[in-house]
């Protein structure tokens, strides 16, 4: 819950007077920034092929020389990922949700690069979202989305 929606919570249930020890409390616990994901991928060179090449992600720090795994961060706008070979980092198959203005031109540049693995398409969900799925070479399901205007 964000600080906002608890303050008004806080003022409906308890009154006003109470929301000021609730904002205090933040301030000294902290406030959250964005969550990075650690995503498991075993082949460095594939998962290079599909974030650089074909997402257009960008490597920001690679970790990991010779015989050992590789932890590297890749990013792309304000959307940062972490790729580890690591076990026990991480494991395949997990699902993120990445937020996207412009949709329609997302998935256009995708299907535009021709990537013999991928054709992804756009669905229209009934959370009212568009979303553009994809899964990399070792399970793991990115999902851009795009929300709609709220229903009234």
């Amino acid at each position: 819950m964000t600080g906002a929606a608890a303050g008004k919570l806080l003022n409906y249930k308890q009154g006003e007077r109470d929301i000021n020890f609730w904002r205090e409390q933040d301030m000294k616990l902290g406030a959250f920034g964005s969550a990075v994901p650690i995503l498991r991928i075993f082949d460095i060179t594939k998962a290079k092929e599909f974030y650089l090449e074909f997402l257009g992600y960008k490597i920001d720090w690679e970790h990991g020389e010779d015989d050992f795994p590789v932890y590297i961060q890749v990013s792309r706008s304000a959307c940062i990922l972490h790729l580890s070979e690591h076990h026990g980092d991480a494991c395949p198959g997990a699902a993120v949700r990445i937020e996207v203005k412009g949709i329609e031109g997302w998935h256009r540049n995708l299907l535009d690069k021709n990537y013999k693995y991928m054709k992804p398409g756009i669905v229209n969900t009934p959370w009212n979202t568009r979303e553009v799925s994809v899964t990399d070479p070792f399970g793991n399901r990115l999902i851009f989305y795009e929300a709609g205007e709220p229903k009234q």
